[in-house]
This record gives C-alpha cells, sequence and structure tokens, in this order.
C-alpha cells in the first residue's frame, strides 16, 4: 500500500492525515513541522520499547532535538496527576512555546498528550502519531484532547487541532487482538452514522480486518478518516453534527466511569453502546428491527462485546446525565434512523429509556 494523504479542512489550521506503512521513519513528514528545531515526544512504556526511538532517529534528521516523557500504560493515566508530572517534566527543560509535542501512542496518550500541549503556557503545536487503531480511525483527528474524572469520561478537556496526524499501519502488526477489535467498534460507527454502503463492506470483510490484512485495513482506515474528516470540518466544536460522532458513546462512556476506567477498553464499551442505542431506536420504530440485528451482529463478528454490565438503572441515569452533550437536564442520544443515517435526539422517551436500562 502507498501513502494516501487526507486534508481536514479548517481554514487556516487545516492539517493532513498521512495513512500508510512505514511512515514513522520518514523524516520528510516531520520536518515541515519543526521550525523550532526542538520536540517532546509524550508516549508510554509499551509504545516506547517499541517505537521511541524510530521516531527519534526521524526528528533528529529532520534537525530536531527532542526530550522523551515516559506515561505508565492504561486509561487510568488520563488524569489531573500525570498531567501535572508531565507538566513538571517541560517545565524543568525549559520547554518554551515554541516547542512541538509529539504524541506518540494510543488514545490516552493522544488525549492526554494534546490536552498538554493545549494548556502548557496556554498552547503549543503537537502532532499525532498514534499506534492502534482506535487512534488511527477516531481520538487522533478532530482535535478533542482531554482527561477524564472520577464522576465522567474526558469531562476535562480542550479542542487543539494537531499539526498533522501520522498514521503508520505497520504499528498495527504489534497491536494486541483486544486493542485491534476495540479500535473496529469505532470503525463500524462510521458505517452505522454515515455510509451504508462501508457498513456492508465491513460485513463482508469483518474477517479480512481481524486477520489484519493491509488491503482490508488501510481502506478501513482511511474511509473512516474521511468520513471524520468530513464531519469534523463541518462543526469542528461540536455545536452540531459532530455530536452524531458520538454514536454508542453516551452509554459507552457511563460503562468506562461506573466499570472503572481501564476495566472496559473504550472500543469496547462503545461496541456495547452501540447495539443499546440500535435497540432503542429499534423500540422507538425509528430503526428497523432488522437493522439492528445486522449492527448486533457485525459487533460481535468484531470480537466485541454485545451485552451491557449489570448495573442499576439509577446508576446508569446519573452517569448518562453527566454526558456533555446534554442540554437542561435532558440526556441527549444519537439514535439510527437506518444504517448510515443517524440523528441526535434531545428528548428521548424516558419510559422507553428506563426499560432499556432495566434490562426490559
Amino acid at each position: 500500500m502507498s501513502m494516501r494523504t487526507l486534508t481536514v479542512g479548517l481554514g487556516e489550521r487545516s492539517y493532513p492525515i498521512h495513512i500508510g506503512p512505514g511512515l514513522i521513519g520518514q523524516h520528510a513528514l516531520l520536518a515541515p513541522h519543526l521550525a523550532s528545531g526542538r520536540t517532546v515526544v509524550i508516549t508510554n512504556e509499551t509504545v516506547a520499547s517499541l517505537y521511541a526511538e524510530s521516531v527519534e532517529r526521524s526528528l533528529a534528521l529532520a534537525g530536531a532535538t527532542n526530550l522523551r516523557v515516559v506515561l505508565a500504560d492504561g486509561e487510568s493515566q488520563k488524569r489531573w496527576e500525570t498531567l501535572d508530572a508531565v507538566f513538571g517534566e517541560l517545565l524543568r527543560a525549559q520547554v518554551d512555546r515554541r516547542t512541538v509535542v509529539v504524541a506518540l501512542g494510543g488514545g490516552v496518550v493522544g488525549d492526554l498528550a494534546g490536552f498538554v500541549a493545549a494548556t502548557y503556557q496556554r498552547g503549543i503545536p503537537f502532532i499525532q502519531v498514534p499506534t492502534t487503531l482506535l487512534a488511527q480511525v477516531d481520538s487522533s483527528v478532530g482535535g478533542k484532547t482531554g482527561i477524564n474524572h472520577a464522576l465522567g469520561k474526558n469531562m476535562v478537556g480542550a479542542f487543539h487541532q494537531p499539526l498533522a496526524v501520522i498514521a503508520d499501519t505497520s504499528t498495527l502488526d504489534t497491536l494486541p487482538d483486544r486493542e485491534l477489535a476495540a479500535g473496529l467498534a469505532e470503525v463500524i460507527k462510521y458505517g452505522a452514522i454515515r455510509d451504508a454502503a462501508f457498513f456492508a463492506w465491513l460485513e463482508t470483510n469483518v474477517d479480512r480486518l481481524r486477520e489484519r490484512e493491509p488491503v482490508a485495513l488501510a481502506h478501513a482506515i482511511v474511509r473512516s478518516c474521511e468520513i471524520k474528516a468530513e464531519i469534523v470540518a463541518l462543526d469542528e466544536r461540536e455545536a452540531g453534527p459532530r455530536a452524531l460522532l458520538n454514536f454508542g458513546h453516551t452509554f459507552g462512556h457511563a460503562i468506562e466511569a461506573l466499570e472503572g476506567y481501564g476495566t472496559w477498553l473504550h472500543g469496547e464499551a462503545v461496541a456495547v453502546g452501540m447495539v443499546m442505542a440500535a435497540n432503542l431506536s429499534a423500540r422507538l420504530g425509528r430503526l428497523a428491527r432488522a437493522d439492528a440485528d445486522r449492527l448486533e451482529t457485525l459487533v460481535r463478528r468484531a470480537g466485541l462485546p454485545i451485552d451491557p454490565p449489570t448495573l442499576a438503572r439509577e446508576a446508569w441515569l446519573r452517569a448518562m446525565g453527566r454526558d456533555k452533550k446534554n442540554e437542561a437536564g435532558r440526556i441527549t442520544l444519537i439514535l439510527l434512523d437506518r444504517l448510515g443515517m443517524a440523528a441526535i435526539e434531545k428528548d428521548a422517551p424516558q419510559r422507553e429509556l428506563e426499560a432499556l436500562l432495566s434490562g426490559r
């Protein structure tokens, strides 16, 4: 596969998404964004052992000096304490406003490193180098950065667009099967909300994706990024249609918060959340039951869970009530009218929602 380059069209803040194998070793992709000649690579222990040296060689070839900051692994690192520790390292190293942060890792690293870049000295530039499928198709694109709070997922953060996204598909070779499946949840989401033909393609090719066939993975990544780039360009700060990208996330974020961050992978929680949202859509007569069943079957075939944990209805409602999309105390949900067409529902019938959460 040769490299594909897409563009997130945001006027003066537009940026490229480079997708292809071996991109970490291509210093020419980094060089245009390193005018200051100084970088900070923020990564985690697992990814550092695999790819940090390769990235640092590319940075050196591009003329940059580098500071490496290594986090512990896991969703639990998206917290104030980690953020403060990173700020301390940057301040001790006298990192200035022209230094470029390089976020090397999955969604946790990208979200936290992006938030560091958004807030350190009121904002410094950064580059996303995602190494998981979920990060390559979703979290690295669009400028959402942040950390978790004990009461809610991603509740503290900022919009801060990267200079570029460099998605090296070769890094997926070292991704554990569970992490790959978690990324497929976000891929399925794009088909479900925006592209029925892509959803049908996923039904035909999900086994190839799980087997990591390069051509199939490349197509899934490119199409997912195309859809996200299109929606972000329309609505950068989630005032309208960008909320559609949260299909499955209201339920999924509640699962993550209630079960403890890291117990469920984000993609696993989103997978269950999508099934729940599709089932609610069918209960409300918006979505054909056959289409809800197709979604559930595809999620299962992707190696993902379809059943929510056993939680009290009141706990569900409290957690979902803290979702960022909510307005005037009403839970906002993303529901399906058909596969390939999602809608924002600001006033879902409470009785049907409670029945779903109660397992009735």
